[in-house]
């Protein structure tokens, strides 16, 4: 059978949430029995969200093979648990650069080399590319951006010419679109919906399904006219009514029959009903938590979300298998400092310390760790969480003045975090980190090992600076175990504290690989240990 393409696209407004949708209908799909994998193109000119600050794009994602990608893969991951490449994001900039590195090297034979055919055909081969692998029947690729955006004009060219290549039976277009409700009439309007459709179909293509997403759920009549006036079936109009979580939409898009209708436009068997038990059990476990606890996220981007993503559901996997309710308070780092860490972090029964580049908020990052580990708070650090962790034990435990890494303090008299060796001589700044999955040895007896119930692990890292191991003697004499090394490079990974309740430091990225299916073990036993602290109050 051949690979069957599903295009989403969407129009009205941003944020309507395709990366979601897309994730929802794979799932359903995938739980028919069909191998299915998503893919998103991104029509802005960097060639990968990782020179990106947060509050630009959100959090970069990294995938096994050391990719930076959009946010939307981490989605894509969690509702497939099926790792996700480098081929499943594109940007325009790295369209363009490869067009331009085959101009340069002769490959178009003197062409002039245009928007077309040159780009849309980078564009398409980006798209067949997964098609072409023989491993998935369905590909759904994700266009970024609305309908009319200058920068989405290549891509939707591209699917128009795609489709009349690869035949209207084997490629289909699921166009997202809002269908606001305006209060001072009290009616919802299709209205913006119409004009969307009719900005697509004047480049060239007509949608199969339209996906509705509407804070009120919409009526036959109004379905029947959005089907009349947009030139699809009555049955094609889907809604997506607003969901109190994302992980309802699989659900919702069942008793739609999102599915069904994707299937008879492919001409593809329905195969066996979608079976969503365990996905069904998992909504139960998230909206009937036994109890509650509170973790603090401290960071530099906590006013924005996305910035932190992955780790915030992975905090809600966590949550679900502990029967406990994560409560996230958001702590911006540079507003905690020794005078008030104590009133700040008091009520907590967690900690996590984020991921992040660069000194601002460092000081408030260190006054948390120490107020966690002075006082048995459960504490997981996350990258330079991991690093801030060294820095805080090293100053107070170990009476290392000044003790800093080199990123923050290039002068600093103890550098107990230094600068990657392969990082030295490096220029670029994209796509030059240490990126992607690596092995590390767990030690028998440690905290990490009874966390993961193995002694090798492999974890997606990005970062350039490192552990010193110039330090690790001292640092381990005054009681911070090594517990988790690379093998090959001898990077420490992992740093915990044996006379603590539960404290551990990571220099990879654990809530890469946190999923619904498989929540991952290091935030399980974060939620775990503060789910006890909570109980050990309490009986006090």
């Amino acid at each position: 059978m051949s690979t069957k393409y599903i295009f989403v696209t969407g129009g009205v407004t941003s944020s309507l949430g395709k990366g979601i949708i897309s994730a929802s209908l794979a799932k359903l799909l995938q739980a028919r029995g069909y191998s299915v994998t998503i893919q998103k193109l991104d029509p802005y000119i960097n060639v990968d969200p990782g020179t990106l600050n947060p509050y630009e794009h959100g959090e970069c994602y990294v995938t096994d093979d050391g990719a930076e990608t959009d946010l939307d893969l981490g989605h894509y991951e969690r509702f497939l648990n099926v790792p996700t490449s480098q081929a499943n994001n594109v940007t325009t900039g790295r369209i363009y650069q490869t067009v331009i590195e085959k101009e340069r090297r002769g490959d178009y034979l003197g062409k002039t080399v245009q928007i077309i055919p040159h780009i849309t055909d980078e564009i398409k081969n980006c798209v067949s590319k997964l098609g072409n692998k023989g491993i998935y029947e369905i590909v759904i690729t994700e266009l970024g951006g609305t309908v009319g955006d200058i920068e989405s004009l290549p891509y939707i060219e591209a699917v128009r010419q795609f489709r009349y290549e690869q035949g209207t039976n084997n490629v289909m277009v699921i166009h997202l679109t809002l269908v606001p409700y305006l209060k001072a009439a009290g009616e919802l309007k299709t209205k913006p919906t119409q004009h969307s459709v009719k900005t697509l179909q004047s480049q060239g293509i007509q949608p199969d399904i339209l996906v509705c997403r509407t804070e009120h759920a919409l009526g036959e009549d109004q379905k029947k006219k959005i089907a009349l006036f947009c030139n699809i079936q009555d049955n094609a109009v889907i809604e997506s009514i607003d969901a109190s979580t994302i992980y309802d939409v699989p659900i919702l898009m069942q008793q739609q029959e999102l599915d069904k209708v994707v299937l008879n436009k492919l001409e593809l068997p329905h195969r066996e009903e979608p079976s969503l038990d365990m996905w069904k059990q998992f909504l139960t476990g998230f909206k009937n938590p036994k109890t509650t606890v509170k973790i603090g996220l401290i960071g530099k981007y906590v006013e924005l979300q996305d910035a932190y993503k992955s780790i915030l559901e992975a905090l809600v996997h966590a949550g679900v298998s502990n029967a406990a309710k994560v409560k996230v308070v958001s702590i911006h780092s540079e507003e905690l400092n020794d005078e008030n860490v104590q009133e700040t972090l008091g009520e907590l029964q967690g900690l996590i310390v984020a991921p992040g580049f660069g000194k601002r908020g460092l000081d408030g990052k260190i006054a948390a760790i120490k107020y966690a580990r002075s006082n048995d708070l459960p504490f997981l650090g996350i990258c330079l969480g991991m690093q801030c962790s060294v820095i805080e034990y090293a100053r107070n435990m170990v009476g290392l003045e000044g003790a800093n890494s080199v990123e923050m303090d290039i002068e600093t008299n103890h550098p107990v975090i230094s600068l990657m060796e392969e990082q030295k001589s490096v220029i670029d700044m994209g796509g030059t980190m240490r990126l992607g999955a690596y092995t590390c040895k767990l030690e028998e007896g440690t905290l990490a090992h009874r966390i993961y119930g193995r002694t090798e692990i492999s974890e997606r890292h990005r970062h350039r600076f490192e552990f010193n191991n110039d330090y690790k003697s001292q640092l381990e004499k005054a009681g911070l175990k090594t517990s988790g090394i690379n093998p090959s490079t001898g990077l420490v990974e992992i740093v915990e504290l044996p006379e603590h309740p539960f404290f551990i430091g990571v220099q990879f990225h654990p809530e890469y690989k946190s999923t619904v299916a498989n929540p991952h073990p290091l935030f399980t036993h974060l939620v775990k240990a503060a789910v006890l602290a909570k109980t050990a109050v309490a009986v006090d």
